[in-house]
């Protein structure tokens, strides 16, 4: 039987994408994104308050440049890729990192600072009033990651 290596998050970005590019033009961009698990009251009467866990995001290539462009800093997103793990090692210990690689992201919500974040580039319609809450922009179909791009 095969295996499934799936992760869908909906939550906050914590800071703006780190956007870099590679030596042959990839666009790698690393954000952190924010779920929360709501508190609670149980029965007996005891609080249980809110749990916030913290995922790191990796974007490459176009998505990669598209989030320059888009994602800030407390936006809502849904976040849609695989677990990868990096080990390394740094001053004689071993080290992990768990990160979601994106294959899909969507802006849910943003801000009204970034509302008319992109406008110079973008019209929608003829009015010239560009993307609102309603009408975000589309993040761009993911290409295959070849090997080659990294090393």
């Amino acid at each position: 039987m095969s295996s499934v290596n799936k992760v869908i998050l909906i939550g906050n970005v914590g800071s703006d994408p780190d956007v870099r590019y590679l030596d042959r033009g990839v666009a790698i961009a690393n954000f952190n994104l924010a779920t929360t698990e709501r508190g609670y009251t149980m029965q007996n009467g005891t609080q249980v308050p809110d749990k916030t866990d913290w995922h790191a995001i990796v974007l490459w290539r176009n998505l990669a440049e598209w989030a320059e462009r888009f994602v800030r800093k407390g936006m809502k997103l849904y976040v849609e890729g695989k677990l990868q793990t990096r080990t390394w090692e740094k001053e004689g210990q071993i080290r992990r990192k768990t990160e979601v690689i994106a294959e899909n992201v969507q802006i849910l919500y943003r801000p009204e600072e970034y509302r008319n974040l992109g406008k110079e580039n973008h019209n929608n319609d003829q009015n010239g009033s560009d993307f609102e809450q309603d009408n975000l922009p589309e993040a761009p179909v993911v290409d295959t990651l070849e090997e080659s791009d990294i090393f």
